[in-house]
C-alpha cells in the first residue's frame, strides 16, 4: 500500500532540492497530483498473479497459445523513470488455459512496480509457470527506456529486448523459432 503522506512529503523535498518554490501556483498540488499518479502507476505493488491465474479451462490440445504485442508501462527502479513497450506472452497448454485477457494482465502485474525489464520478463514467465503448470513459457518484452533516451547514453528509439525461456522452450530450439517467426 502506497503512503501518499510520504510521498507528498518526498515530492515536496525533491522541489524544494531542485530549487523550486513549492508555494508557486503551479506547484502547490503537485505532490498530491504525483501521489495519486503513484497509486496508479504502481498498483502492481498490491497485486498477485494468482487470482488473476486462477480461472482455467480444461482443454485437449497441447499447441503454442501467443498474445503478441501487449503495451505495457512500466518504471526503471534505478532512476524512476518511464520504460515501455510491447510484451509477447506464449504457452504450451498441459490440459488446461487461461483466458487470454489473463495474459495481459499479467504483464500489468508487474509492470506496475518499480523494476528493471530483465526482471519483469522474469516474473510473468516465473508466474505463468507457477500458476498455469503449462509444458513451457516463453515471454520477449522490447521496450525503450527514458532514462536512456532523456539522460545519459541520450539515443531516443532504441530498444531494449529480454527473453525468459521456462520449460519446453529450453529445450526446444524449434519451439523458439516459431515463437519468434509469429511474433514478426
Amino acid at each position: 500500500m502506497i503512503d501518499v503522506k510520504k510521498v507528498q512529503e518526498g515530492v515536496r523535498m525533491i522541489l524544494e532540492g531542485i530549487g523550486e518554490d513549492v508555494n508557486r501556483e503551479g506547484l502547490l498540488e503537485t505532490p498530491e497530483r504525483i501521489a495519486r499518479m503513484y497509486e496508479e502507476i504502481f498498483a502492481g505493488m498490491d497485486m498477485d498473479c494468482e487470482e488473476i491465474l486462477s480461472k482455467t479451462f480444461t482443454v485437449d490440445n497441447d499447441e503454442m497459445v501467443i498474445v503478441k504485442d501487449i503495451t505495457f508501462y512500466s518504471t526503471c527502479e534505478h532512476h524512476f523513470m518511464p520504460f515501455y513497450g510491447k510484451a509477447h506472452v506464449a504457452y504450451i497448454p498441459d490440459g488446461k488455459v487461461v483466458g487470454l485477457s489473463k495474459l495481459a494482465r499479467a504483464v500489468e502485474v508487474y509492470a506496475k512496480r518499480p523494476q528493471i525489464q530483465e526482471q519483469l520478463t522474469g516474473q510473468v514467465a516465473d508466474a505463468l509457470m507457477e500458476h498455469l503448470a503449462p509444458k513451457g513459457v516463453i515471454v520477449m518484452m522490447e521496450a525503450e527506456h527514458m532514462c536512456m533516451t532523456m539522460r545519459g547514453v541520450k539515443k531516443p528509439g532504441s530498444k531494449t529486448v529480454t527473453f525468459a525461456m521456462r520449460g519446453a522452450f529450453e529445450a526446444d530450439e524449434s519451439l523458439v523459432n516459431r515463437f519468434l517467426m509469429m511474433c514478426k
